[in-house]
């Protein structure tokens, strides 16, 4: 009703923007890079805020090149192992009648098999060649108790929601009073109320109202009008509320303050967001680096070691986009600590905090005065 919910989440999974890899000795970059990046990456990121848990299904296209498809929590379920992050067995629908929105499709996964199940047709069995099973899931902030992780929505969250909706739905009753306020009318004899028109009074611009035989005439009064504003701050209050369970500000809710933030303003303003997205950048680079390890051992055809890829690291995009002032400061920053310690900053991580690549053309040559 008020959007508030798509836009705790939608403000979390815009800013977990993935990079791509340090390290590629698997060289997983190709296998992502020949699935749709740009949607795939946001796609089984959104779907894990929502459900806590998205899924991505492995399989070979028409060249034997691994395929990368994205289901929804809803969709699949299986058996994890809590400390690899895989599952040991898992299930997933893979494709519905888009009518009835029955299955059609359904798939059971083990570590050396994947079973197909069509409606109306016999399972069909294929052999798995990765040694683990064909369904990765996605995970948003596991523990120990819900290795499954959390949902971006919390309870909290909904409860909130709730009572601001229910905020609303009352100013609107009480705005059709505020439109048309009560008026009422003392001193009318019985035989006159009978023919007095109400509706025609409360719509009338200029009303008539003649004295009686004994020459009185009745009293013409209005009661107090609605006031609004108690309902404009209970549900600013609870958009206050809101914004904190969320990391948000009351700007991102549309209460706009007066005066505009700078990009240091808002960084500090957003600075519970901006740990939940580092948070979520550690448990997804996990998850996905599981991707890109049973996507290789699909295409080559071998059962890699997990082991085997613990030099492979996730890399994003920074949280916040520094403006032209960060970009500044963190020029002076890193001369005066390549000044402590050569080469303490240099083309290969310093994009990390400014999120801009270095040039590709080649430096410009300076010439000293003496030519």
């Amino acid at each position: 009703m008020l959007g508030w919910i798509p836009k705790a989440v939608d403000s979390l999974a815009d800013r977990l923007v993935f990079k791509g890899w340090k390290n590629d000795n698997f060289n997983l970059s190709q296998i992502f890079q020949m699935n749709n990046p740009d949607i795939f990456f946001d796609s089984a990121i959104i779907s894990a805020l929502i459900g806590g848990c998205s899924f991505v299904y492995m399989g070979l296209d028409k060249e034997d090149f691994p395929r990368l498809k994205v289901i929804d929590g809803r969709d699949a379920t299986g058996i994890i192992d809590p400390v690899t992050n895989l599952l040991t067995e898992g299930y997933a629908v893979l494709e519905r009648d888009p009518k009835t929105d029955v299955p059609v499709l359904e798939a059971y996964f083990l570590p050396d098999t994947t079973t197909y199940i069509r409606k109306g047709g016999d399972p069909e069995t294929f052999l798995n060649p990765a040694g683990i099973p064909l369904l990765v899931p996605i995970i948003y902030r596991p523990d120990a108790k819900r290795p499954m992780g959390h949902s971006r929505i919390s309870r909290a969250s909904m409860s909130l929601l709730q009572g601001a909706c229910r905020t609303v739905k009352r100013s609107e009753v009480s705005a059709e009073f505020y439109s048309f306020p009560q008026k009422y009318i003392i001193g009318l004899s019985q035989e006159e109320d009978e023919a007095f028109e109400k509706w025609k009074a409360t719509m009338s611009t200029f009303l008539t109202i003649t004295k009686d035989e004994e020459g009185d005439s009745p009293t013409v009064g209005q009661f107090t009008q609605q006031n609004m504003t108690p309902f404009t701050e209970q549900l600013r209050t609870f958009a206050a509320l809101f914004a904190g369970e969320n990391g948000l500000t009351l700007d991102d809710l549309g209460f706009v303050s007066d005066n505009p933030s700078s990009a240091e303003a808002i960084k500090a303003s957003h600075e519970s967001l901006r740990l939940t997205a580092r948070k979520a950048q550690r448990t997804f680079g996990s998850c996905f680096l599981n991707v890109g390890m049973v996507s290789a051992c699909l295409r080559d055809n071998k059962a890699y070691r997990r082991q085997q890829f613990y030099l492979t690291e996730p890399m994003w995009e920074p949280i916040f986009e520094p403006d032209a002032a960060a970009l500044s400061s963190i020029g002076d920053g890193a001369i005066k600590l390549n000044q402590a310690v050569p080469g303490y900053f240099n083309t290969d991580n310093l994009p990390d905090l400014t999120g801009i690549d270095p040039s590709q053309l080649p430096a410009p040559v300076t010439e000293d005065a003496n030519g």
